[in-house]
């Protein structure tokens, strides 16, 4: 049986922004979610915890993740960098 709420590592997916630049499908966040972020046209990658959802979203200039990129390891520390890059564009 799976827990809400969701507390460890999960892979992220479907990369679309510049923000997952360098990382690999599947690799792996931390997460702690009581919550979840619906699909939509905006999502630019994706999880599945009970059902897909979004991981991470983009409108414009403005990011929303649903995992912990300080907490994530290398991944995170590439989506922070990659974040920092693209803001100084």
């Amino acid at each position: 049986m799976l827990k809400v709420p969701q507390v460890g590592w999960n892979n992220i997916n479907d990369f679309k922004s510049v923000l997952f630049n360098e990382l690999n499908e599947g690799d792996f966040v931390y997460t702690v979610n009581s919550y979840y972020a619906a699909l939509s046209n905006d999502t630019v990658a994706t999880t599945d915890y009970i059902f897909p959802y979004s991981a991470a979203l983009q409108k414009n200039n403005f990011y929303g993740v649903q995992f912990h990129p300080e907490k994530s390891g290398e991944a995170g520390e590439k989506i922070l960098r990659n974040f920092i890059e693209c803001s100084l564009t």
